[in-house]
């Protein structure tokens, strides 16, 4: 499979899309490194060959809607991300916390419906490769403080700060 990608200047520094030929997104984040990214799609989805676009169509507009200020600009944007079926579904609910909110590890367990697996939970947020479409960036640890990301803690704090998120 080719797949294309494309780097916006943002407010927070370059972000990197790698989108799949349906327009999917297959990874993304706050880099200038296509490559970097390849490595975080699941084996069975990874391109063969990517190409540099100047454009993604509707994928580049949520990108700059998002950080312009429409924060759900991306919540619509197609992701295909592969696993086990544990952590697709905690992914999948991950997109369901709206900006401005933040959840602990705890209540992410909760709200994927195992309460008791929070490790499970807080690892199915270090393996997403769809930063921003899939917001991991929303989930805390149970203290309130800012646990980890991939991205810095920094970035963490500034996207929570950009959406207004209460911790």
């Amino acid at each position: 499979m080719t797949a294309k990608w494309s780097t916006i200047d943002t407010i927070f520094g370059p972000f990197t899309v790698v989108v799949d030929s349906q327009g999917a997104v297959l990874a993304s984040g706050w880099t200038a490194a296509a490559d970097e990214l390849l490595a975080l799609i699941a084996e069975s989805l990874r391109p063969h060959e990517i190409r540099k676009a100047a454009d993604l169509g509707e994928v580049s507009r949520a990108v700059h809607r998002y950080h312009d200020g429409e924060l759900d600009a991306t919540a619509e944007v197609p992701v295909a991300q592969r696993s086990g079926p544990f952590r697709e579904h905690a992914w999948r609910v991950l997109r369901e916390i709206p900006a401005g909110k933040t959840v602990s590890y705890r209540d992410y367990a909760a709200l994927i419906g195992r309460p008791e697996a929070v490790r499970a939970a807080a690892t199915a947020c270090s393996h997403n490769a769809a930063g921003l479409f899939v917001p991991c960036h929303r989930v805390l640890r149970g203290d309130g403080s800012l646990g980890g990301f991939r991205w810095g803690l920094e970035l963490k704090r500034q996207l929570l700060d950009h959406e207004g998120g209460q911790r």
